[in-house]
């Protein structure tokens, strides 16, 4: 159940169409009603939407495919419902059993009943300057992450812009985004390496910051720790930091504040 079928059961009363006791019944059994899918090894949140505004996601690395499958159909069955880090194999069981979600494999992503294409296409003009959202890449490389946060944002019926391969090394390549920067009101930083795109940002910009580290990078970046320490010690405020490769985390959070 979610916000919105709360919403209509409490207007169905209001009209006289439905009883206070029987929406009192859907309102109190309603979410736990068929959660546990004890075949699978589930038991689903089916009450997540209307406490949160956000349904359960489902995080498809070491979930085997029955599983995989039985808590998508549960999920979307109530409303839309997301899959992410789906690998090829899965995304294809996916495709399978819900000939009508979308498989988006840069993003890793697979969706359900989703508001909106969880693309960004042509037709949504990705560098008009008004986009209150902006996801921002140093480099191509960090662009699956990058690329997830987009995904999310977008099936959580935000519309951001992208900005990819701008970093540190040839920062002459933001100059002609520094407007649509400026003018949102939250960006999304992500890079792997040393993690510095995050300070430079929030040095030019003062926009509010989520940085994402990713797992980018030679030897010495250890998987990402090197960036996310540097983010963490940013010298520029107003940066806040997500978890190594966490485009959804930072989507999700973006949706909260942006309403």
């Amino acid at each position: 159940m979610d916000q919105q079928r709360a919403l209509q059961l409490l207007q169905a009363v209001a009209a006289g169409e439905r009883t206070p006791r029987s929406v009192l019944d859907e309102l109190r059994l309603g979410p736990f009603k068929d959660a546990l899918l004890a075949a699978e090894g589930l038991h689903l949140d089916a009450h997540r939407a209307l406490r949160t505004g956000h349904g359960e996601v489902v995080f498809a690395p070491g979930k085997p495919i029955a599983r995989l499958l039985a808590a998508m159909k549960r999920l979307q069955e109530a409303g839309p419902a997301l899959a992410t880090r789906v690998d090829p194999e899965q995304a294809e069981a996916l495709c399978q059993a819900f000939p009508d979600g979308e498989w988006w494999a840069d993003a890793r992503l697979f969706a359900c009943n989703s508001p909106q294409s969880l693309r960004i296409g042509a037709d949504d003009k990705e560098m008009a300057t008004d986009a209150a959202l902006v996801v921002v890449t140093a480099g191509a490389s960090d662009l699956p992450v990058a690329l997830e946060a987009v995904g999310t944002a977008r099936f959580l019926g935000l519309t951001p812009a992208l900005v990819a391969d701008a970093g540190v090394a040839g920062l002459h390549r933001l100059t002609p985004h520094l407007s649509l920067l400026g003018n949102a009101r939250l960006l999304i930083v992500v890079a792997g390496m040393e993690g510095a795109l995050p300070s430079v940002l929030a040095g030019l910009t003062g926009r509010p910051i989520l940085a994402v580290p990713t797992s980018v990078g030679y030897g010495a970046s250890f998987g990402g720790l090197a960036a996310l320490l540097a983010m963490l010690n940013c010298c520029a405020p107003g940066v806040a930091v997500l978890n190594i490769d966490n485009g959804f985390g930072a989507a999700t959070m973006a949706a909260k504040l942006l309403g």
